[in-house]
């Protein structure tokens, strides 16, 4: 068995799409009735479909799940986030952990957690540049 993506439902496909691709790096892969595929094994489902499905209604922003990315160089997102046009709202704002590693969490427009880290290649990197100093 292998997990083949991971599906979030959104108020605005469109909306999601622009913020995914334009933060992210997403390009879509494939649309249709209101899903859009997306790298990286993301789905969008727009939230009529989803709560005609289940026959439910969805409750955005519960922080019940997180979406995780790793980016080699954060202060050039930390300058993306800043220069998005839309307001983007935060869990955490970016710190750095005791190990080194640089991460910040933020919600995408629907309120699904995001966590962005940095890879620890590049921690162990720059942890090696400061030991031969």
């Amino acid at each position: 068995m292998k997990l083949k993506n991971m599906l979030i439902v959104v108020k605005d496909i469109e909306r999601s799409k622009a913020f995914y691709r334009g933060l992210f790096g997403l390009d879509v892969l494939t649309e249709f009735e209101g899903n859009v595929i997306l790298t990286e094994g993301l789905v969008l489902q727009d939230a009529n479909i989803w709560e005609s499905c289940i026959n439910k209604t969805i409750e955005f922003g519960t922080n019940n799940v997180e979406l995780y990315f790793e980016e080699n160089d954060m202060d050039w997102f930390e300058e993306k986030l800043a220069q998005w046009p839309d307001p983007i709202t935060f869990v955490m704002p970016f710190s750095q952990n005791g190990w080194g590693q640089r991460l910040v969490r933020l919600y995408d427009p629907d309120g699904h957690m995001i966590e962005v880290r940095e890879s620890m290649t590049v921690v162990s990197r720059r942890n090696i540049d400061r030991s031969e100093v």
